[in-house]
């Protein structure tokens, strides 16, 4: 059975095109749950116009279709709470001059 940790993981294999950097650090990744073999994300993106966000998305479902056992993904794009700089993960913040 996967975890919600190695769904964390493989989510670490996406990124925020227009930053490069992985969108776990980025803390668009709100929530993970797994029910038998179904993973569930709760994600935003960092503005909902986000020219990136059906290439984010979908990237995030491919990889974690990878995830042996792995049935069913259901990605859920949320904007409540909205995406802030403050959900960067904080040595990632730093080193983005936050």
């Amino acid at each position: 059975m996967v975890s919600a940790d190695q769904a964390r993981l493989v989510l670490r294999r996406v990124k925020d095109p227009e930053l490069n950097l992985n969108i776990v650090d980025l803390g668009l990744v709100y929530d993970i749950t797994v029910e038998d073999s179904v993973v569930r994300v709760d994600m935003s993106l960092t503005s909902p116009g986000c020219p990136s966000g059906p290439e984010i998305m979908g990237e995030a479902e491919q990889q974690l279709r990878t995830l042996p056992g792995v049935t069913d993904v259901q990605m859920n794009l949320i904007w409540s709470p909205p995406w802030t700089p403050e959900r960067i993960e904080p040595r990632v913040r730093a080193y983005m001059g936050f």
